[in-house]
């Protein structure tokens, strides 16, 4: 199974607010560390915000940031809201007009197949995937923006 663009950068901006927990993140900051374009990522959040995943601050010191901890959310989850389609084969989808379709060996080991990589995805969170970088702030940049945070709170 190949998971969509969106996917990954839905997954890709819930590490950037939870490398930066504490924080409102900024759209245009996740951008511009992924090299994304922003609109995208708007498209992305909507999901996001519909299943509890992200919350969202308006305004002009507005931004994103996780709606709970980093380590109870999964990437199943994720894939979950963000994936459209989990059809790994013709077979699987309700206008297919295979007779062997209730009693098919293939459609129930690709299911099984499926379920499987579910169960994988639902044993990661998030905070396990920034737990493996030790340095994912400096990567992601989130490190150069901190001085200038701080200075325009004072």
């Amino acid at each position: 199974m190949r998971l969509t663009r969106q996917t990954n950068y839905a997954i890709r901006m819930l590490m950037y607010c939870a490398a930066n927990e504490g924080n409102l993140s900024r759209i245009a900051e996740i951008a511009k560390a992924y090299t994304v374009s922003e609109l995208f990522l708007f498209k992305i959040l909507q999901p996001l915000v519909e299943n509890n995943i992200v919350t969202t601050v308006r305004g002009r010191n507005g931004g994103v940031k996780l709606a709970r901890p980093a380590a109870e959310i999964s990437l199943f989850d994720v894939v979950r809201v963000t994936e459209d389609n989990f059809a790994m084969a013709e077979c699987f989808d309700s206008d297919s007009e295979c007779p062997l379709i209730d009693s098919c060996a293939l459609n129930s080991a690709l299911r099984e197949a499926l379920n499987a990589f579910f169960a994988v995805l639902g044993k990661y969170s998030i905070q396990d995937l920034i737990d493996a970088r030790p340095n994912v702030r400096m990567l992601l940049g989130i490190d150069e923006l901190a001085p200038r945070a701080v200075a325009a709170a004072h």
